[in-house]
Parts: structure tokens; C-alpha cells; sequence
């Protein structure tokens, strides 16, 4: 642990008494830590900052987060300021890809819950998280940045703006925006979502497809995912604009990548991620049918 992160944890009002601080090896964005205390009293503490270059505005994933908390999805947030936030600890297992797979009708339900009662609970003002405009401030920012992946950004932004047209009209809810495996964590059989930092209005197909993209789901696993969610057999047109959210929040989480390239200070191969992200959009992106 670096010194300026072991003052900003020791800042906290009480954490007075520090027993043992483990770094949380797997974050992406942020370093994450969890802090026992001498009463063995165990905190997950986020070191986090706002990230403009990704549209991350830490009042929006503290309103989050407190809002999901409120529900049931997501651990307590205990203290934030603007270099950290502290959750309760959840003692349980951190998913994997295998895990979301087997449990995806329960993950299902969760999701729900998450996109219909959050706003319920949200407080002052809210964020929305649009995947097109996401694309379109990254395609800014690497082309202002002189992006190696500066020749390819024209056309990946032509196909972007093809799949928006494709599969408009919307419906908005409250939705995650970031369904990786690890930000799935179960206790017992209760099971929680963190990580609210991309958390805003949006169509609720964009966290079916990151759950699915994000998640190498068979068609079969699709299936049961949407049709759970929407509680009813889906159709050609539904399965078409769900096929186009998919390969949007690919290209979302390749261009989130060639960004972190150049402003990520965490040690991750986000090249490979990139190439990874890339080569999975054009396979989705070929199989539509505009």
C-alpha cells in the first residue's frame, strides 16, 4: 500500500483503532481495501476520485449506492469523501462468470428490483447513463488525445450511430450499467450488486447485454435471462434490439478501454482488454441484420 492511500484510510473518524488493512486485488478503476478493525469490525473501503475522461461523478455513485442500499441490492455506505467511500463488509463470494450462468434467473430478480424501485429511493439529482453519448465523449476524447486506435474510431462510430437507429424506441429505467461478474457478491442466497459509479437512467436492455456479453451467455442462457425479465415469451423484435444494446455496451466497454489506456494509473493489460472487447464487438456487430 502506498502512503497517501494509508493517510487517506487512517483519516476516517473511526477508524482509530486499525488492526489490519488487505488490499482487494481485481478492481479495474479504483483500489479497493478491506480494513479490520481492533473490535474486528471489517469495512470495505473504495479509494476513488472523480474520473471525468469515463463521466464518473462520485456524488452520483454515493446517491446510488445509498439508494441501493435502501432497497436491499447493495451493502451500507457508511462514510464518503471526495478521496474515499466505506461500505460495510459483506462476508460472501465474489461471483464468476460460471456463477452469474447458473444463477441468472435470481440474478434476474435482482436486476428488476434494481431498475423499478432505486428511484424510489433516489435523492436530488439524478444521472443518466446514455450508451450512444458514452461512445460519442469517448470518440472526443481519444481523438483529442491522439489515441493509437485513432484510424478505426470513424468507422466504430458510424456503426454505433447504425445500431442507435436500429433499436430505438426506449424504455428508460434506473439501471446498473456495469454487470461484471465481480460486482456480484453472495451471501448465503441473498445476493447483492456493487459498484455504482456508472449507475443512471437507461434502457434496461443495456444491462441485460452486459450481463450477457459480459458473461459469455449461450443463446439458451439469453433466453431464460429475457424471458424471466420480461416475464413473457420474447419475439423477433425484441430479440433484435436486445442484440443491438448488446453489441453497443461491447463497444462501450472497448472504447472505456483504449481510454484507460492512456489515463489508468492501476496495474491491468488494458491493451489486451481492448483487443479482447474489440474482437467481440465486430462478431456481434456482424451477426445483426439491419
Amino acid at each position: 500500500m502506498q502512503k497517501r492511500e494509508l493517510k487517506i484510510i487512517q483519516k476516517v473518524p473511526f477508524f482509530k483503532k486499525i488492526k489490519k488493512i488487505d488490499k482487494i486485488t481485481g478492481g479495474i478503476t479504483n483500489q479497493n481495501y478491506k480494513v479490520t478493525l481492533k473490535n474486528n469490525k471489517n469495512y470495505f473501503v473504495r479509494i476513488c476520485n472523480e474520473i471525468p475522461e469515463h463521466l464518473i461523478k462520485r456524488e452520483n455513485e454515493i446517491n446510488a449506492s445509498n439508494a441501493a442500499s435502501n432497497i436491499g441490492a447493495s451493502p451500507k455506505l457508511i462514510y464518503s469523501n471526495n478521496k474515499l467511500l466505506v461500505f460495510d463488509f459483506i462476508q460472501g463470494k465474489t461471483l464468476s462468470e460460471r456463477d452469474v450462468q447458473e444463477n441468472v434467473i435470481e440474478l434476474v430478480k435482482l436486476l428488476k428490483k434494481v431498475h423499478t424501485d432505486i428511484p424510489k429511493k433516489l435523492k436530488g439529482v439524478s444521472q443518466i447513463f446514455w450508451v450512444f453519448h458514452v461512445i460519442r465523449h469517448y470518440n472526443n476524447f481519444l481523438n483529442n488525445n491522439e489515441s493509437k486506435y485513432k484510424k478505426i474510431l470513424k468507422d466504430l462510430l458510424i456503426k454505433s450511430e447504425e445500431i442507435e437507429n436500429q433499436s430505438s424506441p426506449f424504455e428508460i429505467v434506473y439501471g446498473h450499467n456495469d454487470l461484471l461478474a465481480a460486482n456480484f457478491i453472495r451471501k448465503n442466497k441473498k445476493f447483492y450488486l456493487v459498484d455504482w459509479e456508472y449507475a443512471g437512467y437507461n434502457t434496461p436492455l443495456f444491462d441485460l447485454g452486459g450481463l450477457s456479453s459480459n458473461n459469455n451467455f449461450d443463446k439458451q442462457q439469453e433466453k431464460i435471462m429475457l424471458e424471466n425479465y420480461f416475464e413473457k415469451k420474447v419475439g423477433n423484435s425484441l430479440i433484435h434490439k436486445f442484440n443491438c444494446i448488446k453489441a453497443a455496451s461491447l463497444l462501450r466497454e472497448t472504447m472505456w478501454s483504449m481510454v484507460a489506456e492512456i489515463v489508468s494509473k492501476i496495474d491491468f493489460d488494458y491493451k489486451n482488454y481492448t483487443e479482447q472487447n474489440l474482437e467481440n464487438f465486430y462478431l456481434a456487430y456482424k451477426k445483426l441484420k439491419f
